[in-house]
């Protein structure tokens, strides 16, 4: 059993006698999304079984109207059917404020897509060149520095060979192979 200093005890039963606590995390969580602060209900009482006093406190709460317009009142609990998952949490944060991702290997590819549509809408060759630039330099980067998810199979485009199907397309000619 721990052993505590006199001046502990002396601030712990200041704290009982005073009423006063640190608030818990749940309740800095509710003051901060808005929620007014609620006044801290007394001890339990001695003798008073806790399924009976907290059913007490319960009732009390919905007697004074403060479970009445909680968000999501009377609907369905949200993926109540689904399988469960320790992760779903990070999973709705992710939804919710609109975060993807995808391993580096394939956001690669889809880049490299985005960069061959950007180099067919490309007016000069000095655009091209730049695009190219650009995308080898990506995937160079991903290429030296991926270590999770699959392996990139993608090698950096050749800028002369790039430049002469722009070129190619340029002129009206329809290109015979994709690069």
């Amino acid at each position: 059993m721990a052993r505590v200093s006199k001046s502990g005890q002396k601030s712990q039963l200041r704290r009982i006698q005073t009423g006063w606590s640190q608030p818990t995390p749940s309740a800095l969580l509710l003051r901060h999304a808005g929620y007014p602060p609620r006044t801290v209900t007394s001890r339990k009482p001695p003798g008073v079984g806790w399924e009976s006093w907290v059913e007490q406190q319960i009732r009390e709460a919905r007697e004074r109207g403060e479970f009445d317009d909680l968000p999501g009142h009377g609907k369905p609990l949200p993926d109540l059917d689904r399988p469960r998952d320790e992760l779903w949490w990070v999973r709705n944060k992710l939804r919710r404020e609109q975060v993807s991702y995808s391993p580096p290997a394939m956001s690669l590819r889809r880049e490299l897509d985005e960069a061959r549509e950007r180099i067919a809408a490309a007016t000069t060759e000095a655009q091209v060149r730049q695009l190219v630039a650009a995308i080898n330099e990506r995937i160079r980067y991903v290429n030296s520095h991926t270590i999770s998810g699959p392996p990139t199979t993608v090698a950096v485009l050749d800028v002369e060979d790039v430049i002469r199907r722009w070129r190619h397309d340029q002129h009206g000619r329809s290109s015979d192979s994709e690069w």
